[in-house]
């Protein structure tokens, strides 16, 4: 299976509008495993692994977040796959 590993920072109003909750869920949804958290400079930060169509999905989906964000950008960073990951949860 073609696996996919990605880190994300996502930018803009990403923070108070529900993204980590609303990331958790679409990444269950896909079954993707990894993390979303917040960070101190106001983006956000998410590691990703699954099966590289889901992982797709879901970056495609950070770049709009849940219906009160407004993203401003997202930077992608591929990693080689370890499978190491849980399933997604938000981490502090």
């Amino acid at each position: 299976m073609d696996r996919r590993r990605v880190s994300l920072r996502i930018k803009g109003r990403v923070q108070g509008v529900f993204f980590r909750e609303s990331t958790r869920q679409r990444a269950a949804e896909l079954g993707v495993n990894g993390w979303v958290r917040n960070l101190p400079s106001g983006d956000v930060e998410a590691l990703v692994e699954g099966p590289r169509v889901q992982v797709d999905e879901l970056v495609a989906w950070c770049h709009r977040g849940p219906p009160a964000a407004r993203v401003e950008g997202v930077m992608v960073q591929d990693e080689e796959p370890r499978g190491d990951l849980s399933p997604f949860a938000v981490v502090r």
